[in-house]
């Protein structure tokens, strides 16, 4: 069974960071594409960070360019987002989600497998 558990969610000052994981079981995280998506209560999903399975590239939202990093760590099987410099507007429940395909796309529908979500939220 093909799964993706995300964690490290919590509340943080603004200002502070958190480390976001995204583990798979039961398929290779590093043959897939893998999206974080995050949905801020009354608005829809929205994709924030994008790693794709071909070179490894990476493709970030404008509102957190510079703050946030996407990486892969292939022998845990497992896709980090690192979030700095966390501002309120970043407070949402943040999902990844895979696709068996080499490129990035920022759409939902593009995914056929998601993690459950985890809360952030920023908070003073």
């Amino acid at each position: 069974q093909l799964q993706l558990v995300e964690s490290g969610g919590g509340a943080v000052q603004p200002g502070g960071s958190l480390r976001l994981s995204c583990a798979g079981s039961g398929f290779s995280l590093n043959y897939y594409t893998i999206g974080w998506f995050r949905q801020a209560p009354g608005k829809e999903r929205e994709g924030v960070v994008c790693i794709n399975s071909g070179d490894s590239s990476t493709y970030y939202v404008d509102s957190v360019k510079g703050r946030f990093t996407v990486s892969r760590d292939n022998a845990k099987n497992t896709v980090y987002l690192q979030m700095s410099s966390l501002k309120l507007e970043d407070t949402a429940v943040y999902y990844c989600a895979a696709v068996d395909y080499y490129y990035c796309l920022n759409v939902t529908t593009y995914f056929d497998y998601w993690g459950q979500g985890t809360q952030v939220t920023v908070s003073s």
